[in-house]
């Protein structure tokens, strides 16, 4: 690890101001910037003009000054802004608990507090800019979103040698998903309420503040020993502006998970795709299991077909969604969500039927989720610190896979294969960005701006701001 970026001190702050000139920027150096920015092969740190996601010349000078690497500061800028380093030896790695496609999660301990936090180490392929800006929008997003049912970004660390970021989160012992594969954990009904309240609430918020988490599932669903629950993982987030819609790409969303309207090619899509994905929660936490586990997309858009019907003449008409012609069932199916959900609360089904509705403008918003029958009926939902506590999960979920993956690699040894990568789970159904995802970022960074109706977000970079929260904003 290089270094680790977190909040600085008031009156650090006001003496480095004072003491520290402004380092002239240098050929190559961050305050050169970079037109081509789109070129999938450009290498960072070779720019000639301005680039999206840069802040100023001074900025960027003090931002290398302070600490950040080049390649960081070239396309991700505007993502640090406010942030200075701190030493990287008070964080120690305890153990791995996590691993995806891109990034590896380990358990680690902040040795200044003492506090255990999440370290989630990104890998970036030859630091392509298009990788970086990914995360840099992750960042954004994350900095501009403050509320208890949200996960918290609490700092950065960065290897000039290994390429590599970490983004440090505080530590949740567990996820929903994880907890609801267990055999020996049985929600009852105050308990899911309480969840999907946490989850809406959570939601509400990312919505009001134009965001759209794009991969709601139990799995990005963490909780703690205290029972509060809290949306995570947002590396297929976008920002959205309901008065000026932009394009956006179709390719996300976990399959189980996908609203129709993806599925069918929309790209001018908003909050219906995150409440779909929670109604999906909702009716697997009820059921005991997915209820929609397609294999394909084709699979999955019949699946959705045959339990909440197909659209409407009206809605095909409208929607005039790409892939409409190839998919619409030569016979109309009926919706039959009651009927195969008939064991299920009164309340809930309503609430139910609501989120899965086939028309996103019909799932209304989470505002009224929350206002539902579903939460104003008994029984009520349990206060979070109610909740049961579970041992934990994650760091023994993490073993065994790692035991898998050894134990796949030697039987594939075994018969002269040699297996470069072992995937631990399938992940056929995992969403990725497309290839328009790329050009979806060019404009999505600078929406922040358009939101506003300013140039520029200004993130707290006072000392009284940066001394009480460094990860919000102000615009």
């Amino acid at each position: 690890m290089g270094c680790v970026f977190g909040r600085a001190s008031s009156s650090a702050t006001r003496k480095k101001e004072k003491a520290s000139p402004k380092p002239a920027p240098s050929n190559g150096s961050p305050a050169d910037g970079d037109k081509s920015l789109g070129r999938p092969r450009r290498r960072l740190g070779r720019r000639t003009g301005p680039r999206q996601g840069c802040v100023p010349a001074p900025a960027a000078a003090e931002q290398l000054a302070a600490g950040w690497p080049p390649w960081l500061v070239a396309v991700a800028g505007e993502a640090l802004r406010g942030w200075t380093p701190r030493r990287a030896d008070t964080f120690e790695k305890l153990n791995k608990i996590g691993s995806g496609t891109y990034s590896n999660v380990y358990r680690a301990r902040d040795t200044v507090s003492g506090r255990i936090v999440a370290l989630k180490k990104v890998r970036f392929d030859n630091l392509e800019p298009e990788s970086v800006k990914f995360m840099a929008r992750e960042i954004l997003i994350l900095r501009r979103l403050d509320h208890q049912n949200v996960i918290k970004l609490e700092g950065l660390v960065t290897s000039r040698m290994s390429c590599s970021l970490y983004l440090v989160f505080e530590y949740m012992e567990h996820d929903l998903a994880g907890l609801a594969a267990s055999p020996e954990v049985k929600f009852t009904l105050p308990q899911i309420k309480c969840y999907m309240h946490q989850l809406l609430s959570g939601l509400e918020h990312c919505h009001d503040n134009n965001v759209l988490h794009r991969d709601i599932k139990g799995s990005n669903l963490l909780l703690d020993n205290n029972g509060v629950l809290k949306i995570a993982d947002f590396g297929l987030a976008a920002l959205f502006d309901p008065r000026h819609k932009r394009p956006m790409t179709s390719r996300v969303v976990t399959l189980w998970y996908r609203p129709p309207e993806l599925l069918l090619g929309a790209t001018d899509y908003g909050v219906g795709v995150d409440l779909w994905s929670a109604g999906c929660i909702l009716a697997e936490l009820l059921y005991g299991k997915p209820i929609m586990p397609g294999r394909t997309e084709v699979e999955q858009l019949h699946k959705i077909f045959k339990l909440c019907g197909s659209p409407s003449e009206e809605y095909w008409k409208k929607s005039k969604l790409p892939h409409a012609t190839i998919f619409k069932p030569q016979q109309p199916y009926k919706r039959c969500i009651r009927d195969t959900f008939k064991d299920f609360p009164p309340s809930s089904l309503q609430l139910v039927e609501t989120l899965l509705a086939i028309d996103p403008a019909e799932r209304q918003t989470s505002t009224a989720a929350l206002q539902s029958e579903f939460f104003a009926s008994e029984p009520y939902a349990c206060d979070p610190s109610s909740l049961p506590t579970y041992p934990p999960s994650k760091e023994m979920d993490a073993k065994l896979r790692d035991e898998e993956a050894r134990r796949l690699r030697a039987a594939a040894k075994a018969k002269g294969e040699v297996a470069k990568r072992t995937r631990t789970r399938d992940r056929s159904h995992r969403a990725g960005p497309a290839p328009e995802a790329n050009a979806e970022l060019q404009t999505n960074l600078d929406i922040l701006h358009d939101l506003i109706g300013a140039k520029h977000l200004v993130f707290s970079i006072t000392a009284e701001a940066t001394h009480d929260n460094p990860c919000k904003c102000q615009e």
